[in-house]
Protein backbone atom coordinates (compact mmCIF):
# COMPACT_ATOMS: atom_id res chain seq x y z
CA UNK A 1 0.00 0.00 0.00
CA UNK A 2 1.30 3.43 -0.97
CA UNK A 3 2.11 5.51 2.12
CA UNK A 4 3.94 8.75 1.25
CA UNK A 5 6.36 10.25 3.74
CA UNK A 6 5.91 13.96 4.46
CA UNK A 7 5.91 16.42 7.36
CA UNK A 8 3.50 19.31 7.97
CA UNK A 9 6.17 21.95 8.51
CA UNK A 10 5.44 25.49 9.65
CA UNK A 11 6.13 26.66 6.11
CA UNK A 12 3.69 24.15 4.60
CA UNK A 13 1.02 24.94 7.17
CA UNK A 14 1.35 28.67 6.54
CA UNK A 15 1.05 28.11 2.79
CA UNK A 16 -2.13 26.07 3.21
CA UNK A 17 -3.62 28.79 5.42
CA UNK A 18 -2.63 31.46 2.89
CA UNK A 19 -4.24 29.52 0.04
CA UNK A 20 -7.49 29.21 2.02
CA UNK A 21 -7.51 32.98 2.68
CA UNK A 22 -6.89 33.80 -0.98
CA UNK A 23 -9.57 31.37 -2.14
CA UNK A 24 -12.04 32.96 0.29
CA UNK A 25 -11.16 36.46 -0.94
CA UNK A 26 -11.57 35.49 -4.59
CA UNK A 27 -14.87 33.75 -3.88
CA UNK A 28 -16.18 36.91 -2.21
CA UNK A 29 -15.56 38.98 -5.33
CA UNK A 30 -17.96 39.06 -8.25
CA UNK A 31 -17.30 40.01 -11.82
CA UNK A 32 -19.48 40.43 -14.91
CA UNK A 33 -20.10 37.14 -16.70
CA UNK A 34 -18.63 38.54 -19.90
CA UNK A 35 -15.41 39.29 -18.03
CA UNK A 36 -15.16 35.77 -16.62
CA UNK A 37 -15.75 34.16 -20.01
CA UNK A 38 -13.01 36.22 -21.61
CA UNK A 39 -10.59 35.55 -18.78
CA UNK A 40 -11.29 31.81 -18.97
CA UNK A 41 -10.04 31.82 -22.57
CA UNK A 42 -6.88 33.61 -21.50
CA UNK A 43 -6.34 31.17 -18.62
CA UNK A 44 -6.69 28.17 -20.93
CA UNK A 45 -4.18 29.68 -23.32
CA UNK A 46 -1.72 30.34 -20.47
CA UNK A 47 -2.15 26.79 -19.10
CA UNK A 48 -1.76 25.27 -22.55
CA UNK A 49 1.32 27.33 -23.35
CA UNK A 50 2.97 26.71 -19.97
CA UNK A 51 2.36 22.97 -19.74
CA UNK A 52 3.53 22.25 -23.28
CA UNK A 53 6.46 24.67 -22.95
CA UNK A 54 7.67 22.74 -19.90
CA UNK A 55 7.95 19.68 -22.14
CA UNK A 56 9.93 21.58 -24.77
CA UNK A 57 7.27 22.96 -27.10
CA UNK A 58 8.93 26.00 -28.77
CA UNK A 59 5.78 28.03 -29.56
CA UNK A 60 5.49 31.36 -27.66
CA UNK A 61 2.30 32.42 -25.91
CA UNK A 62 1.36 34.84 -28.71
CA UNK A 63 1.49 31.99 -31.23
CA UNK A 64 -0.45 29.69 -28.91
CA UNK A 65 -3.27 32.24 -28.69
CA UNK A 66 -3.38 32.50 -32.49
CA UNK A 67 -3.59 28.72 -32.89
CA UNK A 68 -6.40 28.45 -30.36
CA UNK A 69 -8.28 31.27 -32.05
CA UNK A 70 -7.92 29.85 -35.54
CA UNK A 71 -6.77 26.26 -36.14
CA UNK A 72 -4.01 26.11 -38.82
CA UNK A 73 -4.87 24.39 -42.08
CA UNK A 74 -1.81 22.16 -41.91
CA UNK A 75 -1.12 21.25 -38.29
CA UNK A 76 2.46 20.56 -37.20
CA UNK A 77 3.25 18.39 -34.16
CA UNK A 78 4.00 21.42 -31.99
CA UNK A 79 0.61 22.89 -32.91
CA UNK A 80 -1.13 19.57 -32.36
CA UNK A 81 0.26 19.48 -28.82
CA UNK A 82 -1.33 22.88 -28.22
CA UNK A 83 -4.72 21.90 -29.65
CA UNK A 84 -4.74 18.58 -27.78
CA UNK A 85 -3.96 20.13 -24.40
CA UNK A 86 -6.51 22.90 -24.86
CA UNK A 87 -9.22 20.41 -25.78
CA UNK A 88 -8.44 18.31 -22.72
CA UNK A 89 -8.65 21.46 -20.56
CA UNK A 90 -12.02 22.39 -22.02
CA UNK A 91 -13.38 18.90 -21.38
CA UNK A 92 -12.15 18.90 -17.79
CA UNK A 93 -13.53 22.38 -17.07
CA UNK A 94 -16.91 21.34 -18.44
CA UNK A 95 -16.98 18.15 -16.36
CA UNK A 96 -15.91 20.04 -13.24
CA UNK A 97 -18.72 22.55 -13.73
CA UNK A 98 -21.23 19.72 -14.07
CA UNK A 99 -20.08 18.18 -10.79
CA UNK A 100 -17.04 16.68 -9.13
CA UNK A 101 -15.78 13.28 -10.14
CA UNK A 102 -13.37 10.80 -8.62
CA UNK A 103 -9.92 10.13 -9.97
CA UNK A 104 -9.76 6.80 -11.76
CA UNK A 105 -7.38 4.90 -14.00
CA UNK A 106 -9.89 5.38 -16.82
CA UNK A 107 -9.71 9.16 -16.39
CA UNK A 108 -5.90 9.13 -16.37
CA UNK A 109 -5.76 7.00 -19.53
CA UNK A 110 -8.38 9.15 -21.24
CA UNK A 111 -6.38 12.33 -20.59
CA UNK A 112 -3.13 10.78 -21.79
CA UNK A 113 -4.86 9.73 -24.99
CA UNK A 114 -6.18 13.26 -25.51
CA UNK A 115 -2.84 15.01 -25.06
CA UNK A 116 -0.88 12.58 -27.26
CA UNK A 117 -3.43 11.85 -29.98
CA UNK A 118 -1.79 12.13 -33.41
CA UNK A 119 1.63 12.30 -31.79
CA UNK A 120 2.11 8.64 -30.80
CA UNK A 121 1.32 5.32 -32.46
CA UNK A 122 -2.28 4.31 -31.72
CA UNK A 123 -0.98 1.34 -29.70
CA UNK A 124 0.49 3.79 -27.15
CA UNK A 125 -2.58 6.03 -26.81
CA UNK A 126 -4.48 5.66 -23.55
CA UNK A 127 -2.28 2.77 -22.43
CA UNK A 128 0.28 2.33 -19.69
CA UNK A 129 3.78 1.83 -21.02
CA UNK A 130 4.90 -1.65 -21.98
CA UNK A 131 8.57 -0.73 -22.28
CA UNK A 132 11.24 0.42 -19.80
CA UNK A 133 12.07 4.13 -19.81
CA UNK A 134 14.74 6.37 -18.32
CA UNK A 135 14.69 10.03 -17.35
CA UNK A 136 17.53 12.12 -18.74
CA UNK A 137 18.92 15.45 -17.65
CA UNK A 138 17.63 17.83 -20.39
CA UNK A 139 20.91 19.78 -20.33
CA UNK A 140 23.50 16.99 -20.28
CA UNK A 141 21.50 14.10 -21.70
CA UNK A 142 22.74 11.85 -18.92
CA UNK A 143 20.40 9.35 -17.22
CA UNK A 144 19.40 10.70 -13.80
CA UNK A 145 16.43 8.50 -12.83
CA UNK A 146 15.23 4.95 -13.46
CA UNK A 147 11.43 4.67 -13.02
CA UNK A 148 9.71 1.45 -11.85
CA UNK A 149 9.71 -1.65 -14.06
CA UNK A 150 6.84 -2.32 -16.48
CA UNK A 151 5.11 -5.05 -14.39
CA UNK A 152 4.87 -2.67 -11.41
CA UNK A 153 3.50 0.36 -13.27
CA UNK A 154 -0.18 -0.64 -13.35
CA UNK A 155 -0.39 -1.75 -9.70
CA UNK A 156 1.48 1.38 -8.56
CA UNK A 157 -0.85 3.74 -10.42
CA UNK A 158 -3.90 1.92 -9.05
CA UNK A 159 -2.39 2.03 -5.55
CA UNK A 160 -1.84 5.79 -5.85
CA UNK A 161 -5.39 6.39 -7.06
CA UNK A 162 -6.76 4.28 -4.19
CA UNK A 163 -4.75 6.35 -1.72
CA UNK A 164 -6.08 9.60 -3.18
CA UNK A 165 -9.74 8.54 -3.20
CA UNK A 166 -9.51 6.93 0.24
CA UNK A 167 -8.16 10.13 1.79
CA UNK A 168 -10.44 12.68 0.15
CA UNK A 169 -11.93 14.68 3.01
CA UNK A 170 -9.28 13.38 5.42
CA UNK A 171 -6.16 15.02 3.98
CA UNK A 172 -6.09 18.62 2.73
CA UNK A 173 -6.77 18.70 -1.04
CA UNK A 174 -3.56 20.68 -1.62
CA UNK A 175 -1.48 17.93 -0.04
CA UNK A 176 -3.35 15.20 -1.92
CA UNK A 177 -2.88 16.98 -5.23
CA UNK A 178 0.81 17.51 -4.54
CA UNK A 179 1.39 13.89 -3.54
CA UNK A 180 -0.38 12.64 -6.66
CA UNK A 181 1.66 14.96 -8.86
CA UNK A 182 5.07 13.88 -7.62
CA UNK A 183 4.30 10.16 -7.38
CA UNK A 184 2.93 10.08 -10.94
CA UNK A 185 6.10 11.73 -12.19
CA UNK A 186 8.17 9.11 -10.38
CA UNK A 187 6.11 6.18 -11.71
CA UNK A 188 6.37 7.64 -15.22
CA UNK A 189 3.52 5.41 -16.43
CA UNK A 190 3.52 6.39 -20.12
CA UNK A 191 5.98 6.42 -22.99
CA UNK A 192 5.01 10.05 -23.60
CA UNK A 193 2.63 12.62 -22.15
CA UNK A 194 3.50 11.93 -18.51
CA UNK A 195 3.96 15.57 -17.49
CA UNK A 196 0.95 16.93 -19.37
CA UNK A 197 -1.32 14.13 -18.13
CA UNK A 198 -0.13 14.52 -14.54
CA UNK A 199 -0.68 18.29 -14.53
CA UNK A 200 -4.19 17.91 -15.93
CA UNK A 201 -5.19 15.30 -13.36
CA UNK A 202 -3.61 17.45 -10.65
CA UNK A 203 -5.92 20.24 -11.83
CA UNK A 204 -8.91 17.98 -11.14
CA UNK A 205 -7.67 17.36 -7.59
CA UNK A 206 -7.05 21.08 -7.03
CA UNK A 207 -10.67 21.75 -7.93
CA UNK A 208 -11.47 20.47 -4.43
CA UNK A 209 -10.12 23.81 -3.11
CA UNK A 210 -13.67 25.05 -3.90
CA UNK A 211 -12.42 28.09 -5.78
CA UNK A 212 -15.46 29.50 -7.60
CA UNK A 213 -13.32 30.95 -10.37
CA UNK A 214 -11.24 27.77 -10.72
CA UNK A 215 -11.51 27.80 -14.51
CA UNK A 216 -9.42 30.99 -14.42
CA UNK A 217 -6.62 29.19 -12.60
CA UNK A 218 -3.40 28.18 -14.45
CA UNK A 219 -1.09 26.59 -11.91
CA UNK A 220 1.15 25.25 -14.72
CA UNK A 221 2.27 28.83 -15.28
CA UNK A 222 4.31 28.82 -12.07
CA UNK A 223 6.37 25.80 -13.12
CA UNK A 224 7.15 27.28 -16.51
CA UNK A 225 8.75 30.34 -14.90
CA UNK A 226 11.64 28.14 -13.75
CA UNK A 227 11.48 24.74 -15.42
CA UNK A 228 14.81 23.61 -13.96
CA UNK A 229 13.60 24.20 -10.42
CA UNK A 230 10.33 22.42 -11.19
CA UNK A 231 12.10 19.30 -12.45
CA UNK A 232 14.51 19.34 -9.51
CA UNK A 233 11.63 19.65 -7.04
CA UNK A 234 9.28 17.07 -8.50
CA UNK A 235 11.89 14.54 -9.59
CA UNK A 236 14.41 12.29 -7.84
CA UNK A 237 17.86 10.95 -8.69
CA UNK A 238 18.78 7.29 -8.88
CA UNK A 239 16.96 3.97 -9.19
CA UNK A 240 13.40 4.09 -7.87
CA UNK A 241 13.72 0.77 -6.07
CA UNK A 242 16.91 1.84 -4.31
CA UNK A 243 15.61 5.22 -3.09
CA UNK A 244 11.88 4.59 -2.56
CA UNK A 245 12.19 4.25 1.24
CA UNK A 246 14.01 7.59 1.45
CA UNK A 247 11.65 9.63 -0.75
CA UNK A 248 10.19 12.51 1.29
CA UNK A 249 7.44 14.65 -0.24
CA UNK A 250 7.83 17.58 2.19
CA UNK A 251 10.12 19.84 0.15
CA UNK A 252 8.05 19.26 -2.97
CA UNK A 253 4.80 20.04 -1.10
CA UNK A 254 6.27 23.33 0.13
CA UNK A 255 7.24 24.24 -3.43
CA UNK A 256 3.90 23.00 -4.79
CA UNK A 257 1.74 25.03 -2.39
CA UNK A 258 3.96 28.07 -2.93
CA UNK A 259 3.15 27.80 -6.63
CA UNK A 260 -0.58 27.72 -5.89
CA UNK A 261 -0.23 30.94 -3.88
CA UNK A 262 1.70 32.54 -6.73
CA UNK A 263 -1.04 31.68 -9.20
CA UNK A 264 -3.89 32.81 -6.93
CA UNK A 265 -2.16 36.16 -6.49
CA UNK A 266 -1.78 36.43 -10.27
CA UNK A 267 -5.49 35.77 -10.78
CA UNK A 268 -6.37 38.21 -8.01
CA UNK A 269 -4.28 40.92 -9.63
CA UNK A 270 -5.45 40.35 -13.20
CA UNK A 271 -9.20 40.06 -12.67
CA UNK A 272 -9.84 43.77 -12.04
CA UNK A 273 -7.69 44.67 -15.05
CA UNK A 274 -9.69 42.39 -17.31
CA UNK A 275 -12.89 44.01 -16.08
CA UNK A 276 -11.94 47.48 -17.32
CA UNK A 277 -13.79 48.06 -20.59
CA UNK A 278 -16.75 50.20 -21.70
CA UNK A 279 -19.03 47.15 -21.58
CA UNK A 280 -18.00 45.74 -18.24
CA UNK A 281 -16.53 48.56 -16.14
CA UNK A 282 -18.38 49.27 -12.91
CA UNK A 283 -18.65 52.81 -11.56
CA UNK A 284 -18.40 53.81 -7.90
CA UNK A 285 -22.18 53.81 -7.46
CA UNK A 286 -22.38 50.27 -8.87
CA UNK A 287 -19.78 49.11 -6.36
CA UNK A 288 -21.69 50.77 -3.50
CA UNK A 289 -24.84 48.87 -4.46
CA UNK A 290 -22.98 45.55 -4.65
CA UNK A 291 -21.17 46.17 -1.37
CA UNK A 292 -24.43 46.99 0.41
CA UNK A 293 -26.07 43.79 -0.85
CA UNK A 294 -23.00 41.76 0.10
CA UNK A 295 -23.23 43.02 3.70
CA UNK A 296 -27.01 43.15 4.14
CA UNK A 297 -28.24 40.43 1.79
CA UNK A 298 -30.45 42.66 -0.34
CA UNK A 299 -31.21 46.23 -1.33
CA UNK A 300 -34.42 48.10 -2.17
CA UNK A 301 -34.84 51.09 -4.44
CA UNK A 302 -35.48 53.36 -1.45
CA UNK A 303 -32.30 52.25 0.34
CA UNK A 304 -30.36 52.56 -2.91
CA UNK A 305 -31.28 56.23 -3.09
CA UNK A 306 -29.43 56.80 0.21
CA UNK A 307 -26.54 54.46 -0.58
CA UNK A 308 -25.72 55.70 -4.07
CA UNK A 309 -27.20 59.23 -3.98
CA UNK A 310 -28.58 58.72 -7.49
CA UNK A 311 -31.83 59.96 -9.02
CA UNK A 312 -34.69 57.48 -9.52
CA UNK A 313 -34.24 57.22 -13.31
CA UNK A 314 -30.50 56.58 -13.04
CA UNK A 315 -31.03 54.05 -10.22
CA UNK A 316 -33.25 52.10 -12.57
CA UNK A 317 -30.50 52.14 -15.19
CA UNK A 318 -27.98 51.03 -12.54
CA UNK A 319 -30.10 48.04 -11.54
CA UNK A 320 -30.65 47.13 -15.19
CA UNK A 321 -26.91 47.27 -15.90
CA UNK A 322 -26.02 45.08 -12.92
CA UNK A 323 -28.70 42.56 -13.91
CA UNK A 324 -27.50 42.53 -17.51
CA UNK A 325 -23.96 41.80 -16.32
CA UNK A 326 -25.28 38.90 -14.28
CA UNK A 327 -24.30 40.37 -10.90
CA UNK A 328 -27.72 40.82 -9.28
CA UNK A 329 -31.27 39.58 -9.74
CA UNK A 330 -34.66 41.12 -8.98
CA UNK A 331 -37.09 39.62 -6.48
CA UNK A 332 -40.63 40.50 -5.44
CA UNK A 333 -43.27 42.56 -7.23
CA UNK A 334 -44.49 46.17 -7.29
CA UNK A 335 -43.42 48.17 -4.24
CA UNK A 336 -41.96 45.01 -2.70
CA UNK A 337 -39.22 44.67 -5.33
CA UNK A 338 -35.71 44.12 -3.98
CA UNK A 339 -32.40 42.98 -5.41
CA UNK A 340 -29.95 40.28 -4.31
CA UNK A 341 -26.61 39.01 -5.58
CA UNK A 342 -27.06 36.48 -8.35
CA UNK A 343 -25.71 33.04 -7.59
CA UNK A 344 -23.22 31.67 -10.12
Amino acid sequence: MFEPKYTITNSLLESIKRVNVLVHELNDRRFPHVVLLEFEKVARAVSTYASTSIEGNPLPLTEVKKILKSKPQHVRDSEKEILNYNRALQDLNRELEEGGFRISLELVLKIQKQVTEGLLPTTDLGRLRQKPVVVNDPKTGQVVFLPPDVPDVGPMVEDLITFINKNRGKIDPLILAGIFHKQMVLIHPFLDGNGRTTRLVTKVLLAQMNLNTFNLFSFENYYNKNVTRYFQSVGEFGNYYEITDQIDFTTWLEYFTGGIIDELLRVQKLLPEVGISPDTQLQEHHIKILDYIRVNGFITNRVCAKVSDRAKATRTLDFQRLMRLGLIERKGKGRAIYYILKEK
